[in-house]
């Protein structure tokens, strides 16, 4: 009997192991795989003047080989502990370089052979183009020459690129980066034995804290994390590497705008278990190219100690930047009540300036009445400040004249508004290099940029010229309808010459040079074609409804190629939703998105699925809207979820298009 059951078993074993061989992977339809491996049209990027553009190219999807490293989670983070660099990340594979006037690509020499880029920063005078190379077992940082096509690894050491930040250009021959201390190899040993338990304590109040994934749990990740996190700062002038300051956790490296000094930010000890690295307790300074402190500006605690609730937050500084307008200038914000937004007081935060040589007291800038979010600078009279409260949906755009220090609101809007968005100010570079406010009509206004330009009739993008005393704005291109083109690059404010990216429903994005003044045709720059031929066919329609409160609603709607709802009856539907919290039902309902926008697919869409004979409701709308002054939107989140999704089985099931029994 016992060698009856051993020769069982082992035919099931042997079975099993034939089974298991006959078995591969499954392919989608061929249609499909297509589509999924088809290569995306290139990034392009310009310089300043538009007399260069890069054209960066990628493969659709990672090898297995890149898939294949190995990950590490901790610290909020997923690590390529073989190369000291974040994993998942995706790739550029080749770039070209071509002058704006002319159609022929060139190709940029000198490239590793198996190219996996990122980061890419053109140089102060737009003359060189920096990359960091991701090889498996390290970081590379390379540099283009434009004029000669050609790409030159400059550093010695390899890069650390964990927490951000990996580089920074100081001049057209200087960068500051940060490089690895040990080999990978070194790396602490995870222990057979724990060193001792994990310990968590509570002390005996709640404390809400939002939900993060890949924390430490124990103290070997600890370790683990301190090795691969410290690194050494290093200026590299014409290829040659100095070492700035000491070893230590940076997550922050910000030089000034005089290129004399750096804001860092650095982490220390104890680290915590409940919020990712970025929160862990830190230490604010500015130091010199040499690496010695002069100044600390604050010793922050772990981001573990916020208040819950919108617009509350730390009783600490926060916002530490440079004034773009100044050589050497740190700003900050600090609130005013307590970090609690609750608390009646007539001024919430308050924004404070230091120069250099950093001596001294901090200067008070302004105040203001909600949260401070922001200051774009443009010139000793002009700057703009923004401020806003997440709970109410509220922001603001201020004057503030830096010489006297007098603020002025602008304008007021809620954030969900997406109809009365003005856009963003249009910046140029200085004399620092700096982005600060473009302003025209002998500075008496700001160009606005809107990208998106939400409107009854969809997105159609514009520019604009807001008025600094009448405080009117007054839109002097819109894109047409019947496309979705939008301003990606301000060539010449005073000859009003642009680049635009235009494309429709079945032309492929491609980029433009448009002239205002002169009104001739645009001139195109790029030819990219299609990359989803398969989708030639199918139809596209921007559908509009009501959910059962009255609220009007909207989704993207995809019907297969020839179909005819008459003729072959409602199809199996895939709906692809997300909800968003509305304080006004107004809000809520304004339209969103352009059915005239050109299909892209990604990794995650459901958008291949109209090619197997699926209808696709995409985009379709989730609000959630708060129901009374005193409700907030989530207090009845499912009730509303339903209306949003019985609204939309509905609207495509009274169209004919959606079988009622068949949707997902």
């Amino acid at each position: 009997m016992k060698q009856i059951l051993m020769v069982f078993v082992g035919f099931c074993l042997t079975y099993l192991g034939i089974a298991q061989d006959a078995f591969q992977y499954q392919q989608p339809p061929k249609l499909m795989a297509d589509m999924l491996l088809a290569k995306p049209t290139p990034a392009v990027s310009f310089d300043d003047k538009a007399n260069w553009m890069l054209l960066s190219e990628r493969n659709s999807y990672p090898t297995v080989e890149e898939l294949g490293q190995p990950e590490a989670r901790i610290a909020g983070m997923r690590i390529n502990p073989n190369n000291f660099s974040l994993s998942r990340q995706t790739f550029i594979n080749n770039f070209k370089l071509r002058k704006v006037n002319q159609e022929n690509e060139l190709q940029v020499k000198g490239l590793p052979a198996t190219l996996l880029a990122s980061s890419v920063s053109w140089s102060p005078s737009q003359t060189k183009i920096a990359f960091l190379q991701n090889n498996a077992d390290a970081v590379d940082l390379y540099v283009i020459d434009v004029a000669t096509q050609t790409a030159k690894k400059i550093n010695k050491r390899p890069l650390n690129t964990l927490m951000g930040g990996a580089y920074s250009w100081l001049d057209d021959n200087t960068l500051i980066y940060k490089t690895t201390l040990q080999p990978a190899s070194a790396a602490p040993k995870r222990p057979i034995t724990p060193m001792g338990p994990s310990i968590q304590e509570n002390y005996g109040k709640a404390a809400p804290i939002r939900t993060y994934q890949d924390l430490m749990k124990t103290p070997y990740d600890e370790q683990l994390f301190s090795f691969m996190a410290t690194v050494q700062l290093v200026m590299n002038k014409n290829g040659v590497e100095t070492n700035i300051g000491k070893p230590n956790i940076y997550t922050t490296i910000s030089p000034s705008p005089d290129k004399q000094y750096l804001m860092i930010r650095t982490l220390r000890k104890p680290f915590s278990y409940l919020v990712p690295a970025q929160l862990f307790a830190s230490t604010v300074s500015i130091i010199d190219l040499t690496g010695k402190e002069l100044k600390k500006l604050a010793d922050l605690p772990s981001g573990e100690g916020s208040p819950s609730g919108f617009d509350n937050v730390q009783n600490v500084p926060r916002s530490f930047d440079w004034r773009d307008d100044e050589a050497a200038t740190i700003t900050w914000c600090m609130p005013l009540d307590s970090g609690m937004i609750a608390k009646k007081v007539e001024f919430h935060d308050a924004v404070y300036a230091l120069k250099a040589p950093f001596q001294g007291e901090a200067t008070e800038l302004f105040k203001t009445t909600m949260r401070f979010r922001g200051v774009s600078w443009g010139t000793s009279q002009l700057a703009l400040v923004m401020e806003g409260l997440t709970g109410k949906q509220v922001a603001r755009m201020h004057r503030f004249n830096p010489s006297t220090g007098s603020l002025e609101m602008l304008m007021q809007r809620n954030t969900t508004d997406a109809y009365n968005n003005p856009g963003s100010p249009v910046t140029t570079k200085n004399q620092f290099g700096r982005q600060v406010l473009m302003l025209v009509d002998n500075g008496t206004k700001l160009l606005m940029n809107n990208t998106t330009g939400s409107s009854p009739n969809g997105d159609l993008p514009f520019l604009a010229k807001f008025d600094l005393q009448t405080k009117q704005q007054e839109i002097i291109w819109r894109c047409s309808p019947g496309q979705f083109e939008f301003i990606s690059d301000v060539v010449d404010a005073n000859t009003m010459t642009f680049i635009s990216r235009k494309e429709t429903q079945t032309s492929t994005p491609n980029y433009f040079m448009k002239d205002l003044l002169k009104k001739i045709a645009d001139r195109p720059i790029t030819k990219f074609t299609n990359p989803y031929p398969q989708l030639e066919g199918i139809t596209k329609e921007k559908i509009k409804y009501k959910r059962a409160d009255g609220v009007d609603l909207t989704g993207d709607l995809y019907l297969p190629k020839g179909y005819n709802a008459a003729k072959d009856g409602p199809l199996p539907v895939f709906m692809w939703a997300y909800p968003r919290e509305f304080n006004s039902a107004a809000d809520a309902a304004q339209v969103r998105g352009s059915k005239d926008r050109f299909t892209n697919i990604s990794w995650g869409s459901p958008i291949f699925w109209v090619t197997q004979g699926y209808a696709v409701l995409d985009n379709a709308e989730m609000p959630i809207v708060a129901t009374s002054s005193d409700k907030k939107p989530n207090d009845n989140f499912i009730e509303q979820l339903k209306l949003n999704a019985e609204a939309a089985v509905q609207k495509l099931v009274d169209l004919g298009v959606g079988d009622k029994n068949r949707m997902a």
